[in-house]
């Protein structure tokens, strides 16, 4: 099947009355999420994992796990710029100037050109996922298990590397999911390990309970804890739609960050907030009036929404060609996939094709939907942020230990939610990034797997992983990373020393 016939299959699937309906359940919810300051995409799909049991079919369920994950990053803009206070992660850096044209009365122009530029940049992603994605499913199909090893360990260390926070603790974090990771059966030996003598606990523990346990009630007592202020710097937005002058100004923005955001979202661990960064930095350093950024210019408005927009679209490359989750968000999308009796990887376009343009065809239809939802009803969003967040924390509460339960119907799993909402409130407390934990989870099966297998075939001798040219080549990427980060940590902790004590 070629791309375009693919394609118009995917449509012809997506276009289903059940499908659009989910879609724009999807980009509606994403959208009031990341309207919402508190709860985040991966929070939310965590929350609405259990639904993928209920909804029968598996394009149905990831067309809307996507449409909420795509959604936000849109939704996140209207509380930057309003409330200068990011809805989600990926608009912390739109609030340095939307902000300010919104005290300066630009609030709708700012809103307009966010939604304009996230509209463009998703499609543009979204074109570059139909003709890139098949051709690297067919490339990873020379796979074996050394290079799935080189590349699941190399998707790890950038998941911690490029998460923005501590690389120690990211470390940390990185090694707990990946121990576990390990309770229950070994996968090859079939021998029990880490259940304490747990007959429950010999299945492991569940990834819907974790993710709902750290992603979801973990951030809800976290966020109880804080109080948001809610302040809307105005409430006349004005006119939404940019005048010729604002699209003069932010085009090369949106196309810029649309490239940026591509590529960064194709890599794992960089993700929307990594690509945002990177666009804004990029449009003060090429514009003429860089002394505006900071105090309303609309550059910096339309460059980071237009990348995080292209990479949550982009980040569906590796997971649909490579079964690699690139960030906490796409590790629950894939646990839905799981769920559904699918392994993601390079196999998915021949054996489950369907699926696999179902969901991109959906993301073109997806994106058209996020631009009616973003432009004329941003009223209805601001009125949303009055709702507050001590009434919205307790009946998520309620969903998400119903969820829990009705996944096995077991006690056990409600007792360990409340174990990794601990742990997932600790981690907050004590500035740990959580996004490595699932990842880790997710990837560290098939990093023993994949390792063991390699040292197999190769009868216990390492040269495997560095005698094929992809595995070889993935390693080597691995080690330079590793030592550019210790030199980068040397120089700081030199430099540290040399500063004189004030």
């Amino acid at each position: 099947m070629d791309i375009f016939t693919g394609l118009i299959n995917g449509f012809s699937i997506a276009l289903t009355g059940t499908n659009i309906l989910f879609c724009f359940l999807g980009a509606l919810i994403g959208t009031a999420i990341g309207v919402l300051p508190g709860l985040g995409p991966a929070a939310t799909i965590a929350l609405l994992l259990p639904m993928t049991y209920v909804i029968g079919s598996p394009v149905t369920a990831i067309i809307m796990m996507a449409g909420i994950y795509y959604g936000a990053m849109y939704g996140g803009s209207t509380t930057s710029i309003l409330l200068n206070l990011p809805g989600e992660a990926a608009s912390v850096v739109t609030c340095i100037d939307g902000y300010q044209m919104a005290k300066k009365g630009r609030a709708g122009a700012a809103l307009g050109i966010a939604a304009i530029g996230s509209f463009i940049a998703g499609t543009v992603a979204v074109v570059g996922l139909t003709f890139f994605a098949p051709p690297l499913a067919e490339f990873a199909l020379d796979f074996g298990p050394p290079e799935y090893f080189a590349l699941t360990t190399l998707g790890l260390l950038l998941a911690v590397t490029l998460s923005g926070g501590s690389i120690i603790k990211g470390l940390i974090i990185l090694f707990v999911g990946l121990l576990l990771a390990m309770v229950g059966l070994d996968p090859i030996s079939g021998k029990i390990r880490f259940t304490f003598g747990s007959i429950v606990l010999q299945g492991g523990f569940d990834f819907v309970t974790l993710a709902m346990g750290v992603f979801g009630l973990g951030e809800i007592l976290y966020n109880l804890e804080s109080t948001l202020k809610t302040e809307i710097v105005t409430t006349k937005i004005g006119k939404v739609f940019p005048t010729l002058k604002d699209w003069a100004d932010s085009r090369w923005a949106i196309f810029r960050g649309s490239v940026i955001g591509f590529f960064v979202g194709i890599i794992p661990g960089g993700g929307a907030v990594i690509s945002s960064l990177a666009s804004y930095a990029v449009e003060k350093k090429y514009s003429r009036h860089p002394e505006e950024f900071g105090h309303g210019a609309i550059q910096g408005v339309a460059g980071p929404e237009s990348a995080n927009n292209a990479a949550s679209s982009s980040s569906f490359i590796p997971l649909l060609t490579l079964g690699i989750p690139g960030n906490a968000a796409i590790a629950m999308i894939f646990a839905a996939l799981m769920i559904q009796g699918i392994t993601p990887g390079p196999f998915l376009v021949a054996e489950h094709p369907d699926l696999f343009w179902g969901v991109i065809a959906s993301m073109y239809i997806g994106n058209a939907m996020l631009l009616v939802l973003n432009l004329p009803m941003v009223g209805i969003w601001v009125q949303m942020l009055r709702v507050p967040y001590g009434i919205l924390a307790p009946i998520i509460v309620l969903f998400t230990t119903v969820g829990v339960y009705s996944v096995q119907n077991q006690i056990f799993d409600i007792y360990s939610m409340l174990f990794f909402a601990a742990l997932g409130y600790g981690m907050r407390k004590l500035n740990f990034d959580p996004a490595p934990l699932p990842l880790a989870f997710v990837l560290g099966p098939m990093v023993e797997r994949s390792l063991r297998q390699s040292l197999l075939i190769s009868g216990g001798d390492l040269t495997i992983f560095v005698s094929r040219p992809i595995s070889g080549t993935l390693i080597a990427i691995f080690v330079l990373l590793i030592v550019g980060q210790t030199g980068f940590f040397i120089k700081r902790k030199r430099r540290g020393k040399k500063t004189p004590a004030t």
